[in-house]
């Protein structure tokens, strides 16, 4: 009886001590608790009338920075102004408290109704010349603002524009470049090819050189029709850049307005040009 009782010990010992071990050597499963899901509210688009209700933001267009006599033609003046008067424009915008903005940060503003400075300006510039970046760009550093500069491609490395060097300058140093077409011929009469040679290919082109999307297009002339406006989305631009003409009620983003500084005008009245032609909504 003894024997039988000292043999089941043992093996209530040697089950209970088996468990034990049994309970060391197996972890328990770890218990997993799943990241909570963050749902971000997707951002709805404006559409036209709104952006259209929304107050512009002042543009100016320059294209020529250079030095003209009295005997020039009206042209000339217009579309000219000298370097004495750009740096005076500069200066008078900056301590007037004007900050410059960008395309990326209007179109945010414009569809999203993203912020802007208390006082947001874009200043921009058509048709490569050399003195945009000479002088313009070197101006325009002394006040920390940035420009948009609007790119024949045709006239890339042409005596008096601008070369690729210069152009890839201005966007590694955070200004944007978009086109300006490939020879300046108005949208108006395109046919055909005409849209690749003049859209699609100058996109490429400048996209190549810098490194960098190209998502703005100005019209040669400030002239567009609606045929355009199709042609100008499916080549890949966001926004297009018209001058001091009504904006289309369809696709006011593809009718960005602008107003060309005048080689006629006092500083004074650039700033007072600037007031009255933005301060007022459609």
């Amino acid at each position: 009886m003894k024997n039988i009782l000292y043999s089941v010990s043992i093996g209530f010992f040697l089950l209970v001590g088996c468990q034990s071990e049994s309970r060391k050597i197996i972890p328990e499963a770890p218990i997993v608790i799943a990241p909570a899901k963050i749902i971000v509210p997707k951002k709805v688009a404006a559409d036209a009338t709104t952006i259209l209700s929304k107050k512009e933001v002042p543009i100016l267009c320059y294209h020529n920075i250079r030095d003209f006599s009295a005997s020039a033609s009206g042209n000339m003046k217009v579309y000219t102004v000298k370097p004495d008067a750009f740096a005076e424009q500069m200066k008078a915008l900056a301590a007037a408290g004007y900050e410059t903005i960008l395309p990326e940060q209007l179109h945010n503003y414009l569809v999203f109704d993203g912020p802007l400075p208390a006082k947001p300006i874009l200043i921009s510039f058509d048709d490569t010349r050399e003195e945009q970046f000479r002088i313009g760009a070197a101006e325009m550093k002394k006040y920390g603002f940035k420009g948009v500069f609007f790119i024949m491609t045709v006239s890339i490395n042409r005596p008096g524009y601008m070369t690729k060097e210069q152009i890839k300058s201005l966007a590694d140093n955070g200004h944007v470049i978009g086109a300006h077409t490939w020879d300046h011929h108005m949208v108006t009469k395109y046919t055909g090819d005409d849209w690749n040679t003049q859209l699609v290919k100058p996109k490429a082109k400048l996209e190549e050189i810098i490194g960098k999307p190209v998502t703005d297009f100005a019209y040669p002339f400030g002239l567009w029709n609606t045929a355009a406006i199709p042609e100008i989305k499916k080549s890949g631009y966001e926004m297009a850049y018209i001058l001091s003409t009504k904006r289309d009620s369809v696709d006011p983003l593809y009718t960005i307005r602008r107003i060309i500084v005048s080689g006629t005008w006092s500083t004074e009245g650039m700033m007072k040009a600037v007031n009255s032609s933005f301060n007022k909504t459609e």
